[in-house]
């Protein structure tokens, strides 16, 4: 299910990402853009761990119904307030926090983007912009993203594991990095109409235009997905196959491997098996000694990252069923496409 994918990194981190960290007060050139939508406690811990790090920080709501707007503003933020008239999408919002930026006087040179189910890291900020500082052919510097509650369910243990991507130079990051604002002006931002992998969408333009993105070895962010249940998963899942297709269609060959999973595991197999039930048994064995094998092999994995038995078994047993969802999201592309529909975010929480 996850989304950057999990190829190895080009190169090691430069020495440079090591630099002094332990600069006094906020620095004069570094704002923050929070994101959110009905985010509760877990807003007013992000924007708790901004406070005193970034010179400025602003809340771009989408809808809450929660007080979240009321709230970033009792915690100092600059509100801005999505029109209800267009689609939500996270591009739209960061773009929104961006322009309201740059809009001021003294504009930031780098912005810290963060989704409003995170918390910042003690010395993130004094190391990725150490690091920016130091390489000026980096746009994006991101860190390690944690899950809170890994131990709550399975799925928040999936996505801790989706987190855990290679350090060095990377081809995409996710929703929380810090960015030269310089950069994301240069190639108009985020894609507003890319209802998921807009982060992906967007360092692929920034890597077309000369840029790098890059992965340090530091910790960035605490994220709370707070799956607990099948259902959000399942969404979770469909949002990400979506992703897949709309990023492909607008750079073909990325997440091409993830497109062809869906297809193979979640459309051709079961075919396979299915029709082998009724016409060629062997046919069935053979498909679902391949699931098998999908299976132990996923187990096995999990296992040496660190998860328990059971909980490795769990998840094998979902990142083997997963191509399905995968695969509808795909199909509710391009349906949404052929159909003419416009942009409909798929909310899994």
């Amino acid at each position: 299910m996850p989304l950057p994918g999990r190829s190895a990194p080009d190169t090691a981190v430069p020495e440079t990402a090591a630099l002094d960290t332990a600069a006094p007060g906020p620095p004069a050139d570094t704002d923050a853009v929070v994101i959110g939508r009905n985010e509760g406690a877990r807003l007013a811990a992000c924007l708790a761990s901004l406070a005193g790090r970034v010179r400025r920080i602003v809340y771009v709501d989408s809808g809450s119904t929660d007080g979240s707007p009321a709230a970033a503003r009792a915690a100092g933020a600059m509100v801005v307030a999505l029109d209800l008239a267009r689609p939500f999408t996270a591009a739209r919002a960061r773009n929104a926090g961006l322009a309201a930026l740059t809009a001021l006087p003294d504009p930031p040179r780098f912005v810290q983007f963060v989704d409003g189910d995170c918390t910042l890291r003690e010395g993130w900020l004094a190391a990725a912009r150490a690091f920016l500082l130091a390489a000026p052919r980096a746009a994006v510097a991101c860190g390690r993203r944690r899950e809170r509650h890994p131990e709550a369910s399975v799925y928040n243990h999936l996505t801790d594991w989706e987190w855990d991507t290679p350090v060095g130079r990377a081809r995409a990051c996710g929703g929380d990095a810090l960015i030269r604002t310089a950069a994301l002006i240069a190639i108009g931002g985020y894609a507003e109409d890319v209802i998921a992998a807009e982060d992906d969408e967007m360092c692929l333009r920034l890597a077309a235009a000369g840029w790098e993105v890059w992965r340090l070895d530091a910790e960035m962010t605490w994220h709370d997905a707070a799956l607990h249940r099948f259902g959000p998963w399942w969404r979770r899942a469909v949002r990400a196959g979506h992703g897949f297709a709309d990023v492909g269609r607008r750079h073909p060959g990325y997440f091409a491997a993830h497109r062809r999973r869906a297809w193979i595991w979640g459309a051709v197999l079961p075919a396979g098996l299915a029709a082998g039930a009724v016409w060629a048994p062997p046919l069935a064995l053979g498909v679902a000694a391949l699931y098998g094998l999908s299976f132990a092999r996923m187990a096995r994995r999990f296992s040496d990252w660190g998860m328990p038995g059971g909980r490795a078994l769990a998840a094998a047993g979902l990142m083997t069923a997963v191509k399905l969802p995968n695969l509808v999201g795909i199909l509710t592309f391009w349906l949404r496409r052929a159909r003419g529909r416009g942009v409909a975010i798929i909310e899994y929480k």
